[in-house]
């Protein structure tokens, strides 16, 4: 039988991207401060900002992805490093703040001080719990070896007489304790003094700071790590340190990359978020292959600012239609509590209202992140102004780091599918993320919608030519920076 070619042209689906959409006005009672924008991202994790940071290797490492869980957000840590690199990343994010950290460093009373102060330098902390056989016998601060004899044993400087706290202490209690005994460490100690964890007048602190923070059921900041999924000794040993691991592959509709995923979710146990996808057809058989242990999908294929997947081959699905194939999709298998996280093309706080209206619960964003404080890599001045380095994770750059360290990522392609360049400079996270949720919540309020949720339900698109995309930009004025006078 003739293959009819020409159906293939007139029968083609409308891959529509966020030039061609605008939200359309609805009756509303919804005031934007008075917008929810929390969302449940799998079962066991909840935002309370839907914003999360792309895992490559210029925008998310532990600094930024504790700066994006402190605002409610999440980061997720890229995988161009070494798997004891990325775990180091992980440990650092729930590390940062805690009420009770549970993870200590220690030090032995016959250890020498100028071991203390190494370990204190190394890690950035300023006193260590002193203990031995697991019991804790004293304490020791930077106050107590700044003038030391660096060759003394610890026991000769510390603090042995130690407030301590039980390991059934609140917020409110550790407060007035560490009040009352003006310390600044307060060590939680259970039957014998045996040390159970550490208390920080810092991370008191940081809770009273940020009170949307996106925290565990201990209290330490979300993170989250992305594999390959045929590099199960990365999964299986990060997924001690993190909340959720993220598949970090461009296409996850490939009969390879689908049977090493199945392997994957059945020999880890943490939260597993499927993607790229871009399809009906790869929603569908993602859903049947991961088989009840699939937590999120990541939607878009060769939609990013520093992707030229769909330039070179000819193939992608820009997000905003990936993500309504993928909704399609779990509508079909009855799994519409599955979140969605639209990935690339996101520019704006209207892209991102444009992503959650269409199905998502949540956005993923590389270039807007690339362009803050927090993000890996140091400023670059350029005529007067600022910018910050970004390239995909298809370039060159990034290929050639990946396969000199990973042999789970060696070239299957002989072509890069990613650029490298420069971003302008944004400023911190926290400027960036209250932007965009101020500019989501004012799309919602047009919208008349007070959640997510009820976003989906009330949202109407309206289609916009492509001359009709250029007037609702600024037009007939000159903008400061754009031309002389």
């Amino acid at each position: 039988m003739p293959i009819d070619f020409y159906s293939k042209l007139v029968k083609a689906s409308e891959a529509y991207t966020f030039r061609d959409f605008v939200l359309l006005p609805g009756r509303s009672e919804v005031e934007p401060d008075k917008v929810d924008l929390s969302v449940r991202l799998t079962k066991s994790i909840k935002l309370n900002l839907p914003f999360i940071s792309s895992p490559m290797d210029t925008v998310t490492e532990s600094e930024m992805a504790i700066a994006l869980a402190r605002q409610g957000g999440l980061g997720i840590i890229h995988r161009n490093m070494s798997i004891e690199e990325q775990v180091e990343n992980a440990k650092k994010v729930k590390r940062a703040e805690s009420f009770v950290i549970r993870d200590v460093f220690t030090i032995g009373p016959h250890d020498k001080i100028s071991d203390a102060l190494e370990l204190m330098n190394k890690h950035s902390i300023s006193g260590l719990p002193v203990v031995e056989s697991d019991h804790l016998v004293g304490i020791l601060t930077r106050r107590d070896v700044n003038f030391a004899d660096r060759t003394e044993e610890v026991r000769a400087v510390m603090t042995s007489d130690v407030v301590v706290a039980q390991p059934d202490v609140s917020i409110e209690d550790a407060k007035r304790i560490m009040h009352k005994h003006r310390v600044e460490k307060l060590p939680v100690v259970g039957n014998d003094k045996k040390l159970l964890g550490l208390i920080t007048i810092k991370d008191v602190y940081s809770r009273e700071r940020f009170p949307f923070a996106a925290r565990d059921s201990q209290g330490r900041l979300l993170v989250g790590a992305a594999v390959s999924p045929f590099d199960l000794d990365r999964a299986k040993t990060i997924e001690k340190y993190v909340d959720l691991l993220v598949s970090d592959v461009a296409h996850f509709h490939n009969s390879n990359v689908l049977e090493a995923a199945k392997k994957l979710v059945k020999e880890t146990s943490v939260d597993f978020v499927a993607g790229n996808l871009g399809t009906l057809e790869g929603t569908r058989d993602t859903i049947e292959a991961l088989d009840g242990r699939l937590s999120a999908i990541r939607a878009g294929v060769g939609s990013g600012s520093i992707c030229v997947t769909s330039e070179v081959t000819k193939a992608g699905a820009p997000t905003l239609f990936a993500v309504t194939q993928i909704a399609l999709g779990l509508q079909e298998a009855g799994m519409e509590s599955i979140p969605i996280i639209a990935d690339g093309g996101i520019r704006s706080a209207g892209d991102a209202a444009l992503a959650l209206a269409a199905g998502a619960s949540a956005v993923m964003m590389g270039n807007v992140f690339a362009g803050c404080t927090e993000s890996p890599g140091g400023l670059i001045k350029v005529g007067g102004k600022y910018y910050k380095p970004y390239r995909g994770m298809g370039s060159d750059a990034s290929r050639q780091k990946r396969f000199a360290m990973d042999r789970y990522n060696q070239p299957s392609k002989g072509i890069a599918e990613g650029v490298e360049g420069v971003v302008p400079y944004r400023g911190d996270v926290q400027v960036v993320v209250e932007e965009f949720a101020s500019g989501l919540k004012a799309s919602f309020g047009y919208a008349g919608a007070s959640s997510i949720k009820e976003l989906w339900l009330k949202a109407r698109f309206g289609t916009v030519s492509a001359a009709g995309s250029e007037e609702l930009r600024p037009h007939s004025i000159i903008l400061p920076g754009e031309e002389k006078i």
